[in-house]
Parts: C-alpha cells; structure tokens; sequence
C-alpha cells in the first residue's frame, strides 16, 4: 500500500556523505506518512548538504495507545540502531534534529532524555527540536461544566496509557507525578537534554485544533485566539500566506471594535456562519449515534490488546530496558520528597481564574522571549506589569502551571503561532498529513520550518 511504499522509499540504504541524522516521530494512531510532506519538503530545501531524515516505524498505528514512555524506548531503540546501521556503512553522523508531531513531539521529548542518559549528545551535536501541534500540557480540557468532565473522564480511560498520561491522571512509576510533570522538571534528563539543542521551537495552531488547543501546544496559560473579533495578529512579513504569527508579538487585543449592525435574518433568524455550519452539524448529529459505540468498542479493544502489548514489552525480550529504566528511576527518586505537594490536584473549578496569580512581568504573554529580535515588541503586559492582564488565565492544574514555569525558564522554546483559517481541522493541516488543496496553508508552516532548519 501508499504507506509501505512511503516507509520503503524513506527508509533507504545509508549514505556514506550523511552527517546529520534527522528524526521525524508521527502522532497518535498515525504513521510515518503523514510526516511524508515535512519529509519531502525538508529534503528538497536541503539536498545535498548530507541530511538522513529517518522515520521510526516500530510505534504506528495502535502502537501509540502503550504509553509515551514504551513508544520512546522502542524509537530510541530504533535510533541507536540507525546510528549502527550509518556507522558500519561509512557515514559520520555529527548532528542530530528531533521533530514530533502531536503525540509524537511528547514521544520525542522522552526519546531527548533516554538519548541524553545514554551519552549519545557527548559525540553528536543536538541541533534542532521541533513540535507541531503537540500537548506539552496535555489535553486535560480545562473548563466547568459536565461536559468538560465528562471529556476529561472518558478521554483519560479510552485511550489505554498514553490517554492516561495526556490526560494527567497517571502516577508515573510510583513519583506521585503524572508523567508529562516528569518531562518538564528542572532537574529531570528530559530538560537537560532538550537544553543541548541549539533550537528548540513549537508550533501551534491557534483556532480549529480541537485535538490539541493552542494553549496546551505553545505551552502558555492564556489562549488569546478564542474570541477572533476581538484580536489584531501580527503575521511574519514575506510569507506567501500569512500563517506563522510573529514570536514577539502575535497578537494584540483590538482597541477599536467595528461592530457591524445585523440585518434582520442574522438578528431573528441565524448568522451567515451559523448557516453555513449547518450541512457540518447535520452529518455530525447523523453519525454520533454510530460512531459513538464503534468507538467505544474499539477502545476497550484496543486498551486490551494495548496491555498485552506492553506486557510483553516489559518481559525485555525486544528491548533492553535496563539501559532505559534505571536511570530513570534515580531521576523519579530525586523527586519523592516533593510528592505530597503535588497531590493536591485542581485548585480552580472556573474555566479561568478569578484573578491572574502573581508573576514576573510578561510572564503572561502567550509566547517564549528565549530568542527576542534585536527590537522586540512587548504585549500590553509586559509593557505594564501592573495592568490588568490582557487575557484571563487558563483554570489550569497547579502541574500545568509548574510545566510551563520549567519549560519557559529552562527549555526556553521560540513559540510559532500558525493562524490556519481555512480549514475546519487544522490539527492535520499544520503538517500536511494528507495532500489536499484545503490544506494548503500547512505549506507556510513547513516552509518556514525548513528555512530555518540549521544543518
């Protein structure tokens, strides 16, 4: 098939010029071809300047229900066997880039980290991470109300482990901690490792992401892009379109709201958008009926088959997990002591704040300032540290605030806001996942990826 063909094409003999090794992880339920565009355009951008882009096969499809830490191991395994493979046919890699898509970018950070225990940054230079629409803070939705319960409550139970840990309610191996608190401690390999790039940079979408919202995948306790009418964005100039938002200054409240005066069937009757939602919502309301229960069953399925899975991936027999797991566990030791203050949980019932909690100037601003331009802008709040915030804070969890304090003080990544408006499902868009005219805004995003790729 399309798939076995692409991993077939990808998945070439070694070449003997490559320097640099390039990892692109796919997301859940996915496989490698649905990076096959960021492949195509990263190798087309830099042919001939010794890049091998490798795509880790042995965690598609139902694979990722395991668990983040079992899909890192088996990739890391595959990585080192690569490193092998080059090796033996001549090829000196001295560089190495990561880039994960959802799922796949917590997958690659855990992959940082075992990569990093193992000492394979002391001969290889870390060089560019990257994540595209990835939850870094998991996809725990952080609204009142039963239906956000009801999300919260089944999406941690029908997705087997990884659902588990995207949803925060795991106990990683005894810490007390789930494990995405793990993945941004301070003091964890994850963080160190990730440190050693010489590029760390997150893509995310700001509207239509149902999958991954804006403010979990750029790491942020404010999501400004939910009321559109009420924000001015900033584009990076000399973009075919203008989808990637400047870093240092996406997005603005709008200080003069033009408000248009509704014609009588918009006031009585519905609005132009409502009107052409309704073919969408009519086809939705036919099928939840069906694919509810399919899905359902499946899960319980897929959790059952899931569990054997890792049953036999813990007997040890395809990986060697001793080289994986003890470091791990000095790192989990190191944080016991913390346990108790981390079990306390939600703090907020609201979907925001009542008021913003108190922090550093700018410390509220949607994006990263880890690589200012020479001149760069400031939001409302960071001009002004004692106005009022320019957009409520999230009612996250006290370790989704503790994540996003580590990432930005000790990760630092250069956060891209991708304003895809024409498409319903941005979530696939951002990287193309399949070929299709709509999705043609996801071109800007690898685009300008590539082009700032360091080989």
């Amino acid at each position: 098939n399309v798939a076995q063909s692409f991993q077939m094409a990808t998945d070439s003999a070694p070449d003997a010029n490559a320097h640099h090794l390039v990892i692109l992880i796919h997301g859940l339920w996915g496989n490698p071809i649905h990076l096959k565009h960021l492949h195509d355009t990263l190798a087309k951008q830099h042919a001939g300047e010794g890049l091998y882009i490798y795509l880790p096969a042995s965690n598609k499809d139902n694979f990722t229900y395991d668990g983040i830490e079992v899909g890192a191991e088996r990739i890391t395994h595959d990585v080192e066997a690569k490193l092998k493979e080059l090796e033996a046919a001549g090829s000196k890699i001295e560089k190495i880039s990561i880039a994960g898509y959802s799922l796949g970018g917590l997958v690659a950070r855990y992959v940082v980290g075992l990569l990093y225990q193992a000492g394979v940054f002391d001969d290889i230079q870390p060089m560019n991470f990257t994540t595209f629409a990835t939850p870094h803070l998991g996809v725990r939705t952080p609204r009142n109300g039963y239906r956000a319960r009801t999300w919260n409550f089944l999406g941690s139970r029908t997705l087997s482990t990884s659902g588990q840990q995207m949803f925060l309610v795991d106990d990683f191996r005894g810490t007390g901690r789930p494990l995405l608190a793990l993945l941004a401690d301070a003091n964890s390999i994850f963080v160190r490792g990730l440190g050693l790039f010489k590029h760390r940079s997150v893509y995310a979408n700001t509207i239509n992401d149902r999958s991954v919202p804006y403010y979990t995948s750029a790491v942020s306790r404010v999501d400004p892009f939910v009321d559109l009418d009420a924000i001015d964005v900033h584009p990076l100039p000399n973009q075919h379109q203008p989808v990637i938002l400047d870093p240092a200054n996406p997005v603005e409240p709008r200080r003069e709201q033009e408000e248009q005066p509704l014609t009588w069937a918009e006031r009585y009757i519905m609005t132009q958008r409502t009107r052409a939602s309704l073919p969408f919502y009519a086809l939705l309301f036919t099928l939840l009926p069906i694919a509810v229960p399919l899905f359902m069953v499946n899960a319980g399925y897929q959790t059952y088959k899931s569990a054997q899975r890792v049953k036999l991936h813990e007997a040890g027999d395809l990986v060697d997990l001793k080289r994986y797991r003890i470091p791990l566990l000095e790192e989990s030791q190191a944080v016991q002591d913390r346990m108790v203050e981390r079990l306390a949980g939600d703090s907020s019932q609201e979907s925001y704040l009542p008021t913003p909690p108190p922090e550093r100037a700018g410390s509220a601003s949607p994006v990263s300032r880890a690589q200012p331009t020479k001149t760069p802008h400031l939001t409302s709040t960071e001009k002004n540290e004692d106005s009022p915030a320019a957009w409520p804070t999230l009612a996250l969890t006290d370790d989704q605030f503790a994540m996003i304090d580590s990432l930005d003080a000790h990760v630092g990544f250069t956060k891209y806001a991708c304003h895809i408006q024409k498409v319903r499902h941005t979530h696939a868009a951002i990287v193309m996942r399949v070929d299709k005219e709509s999705y043609g805004e996801g071109r800007q995003v690898s685009r300008h990826w590539v082009e700032g790729f360091e080989v």
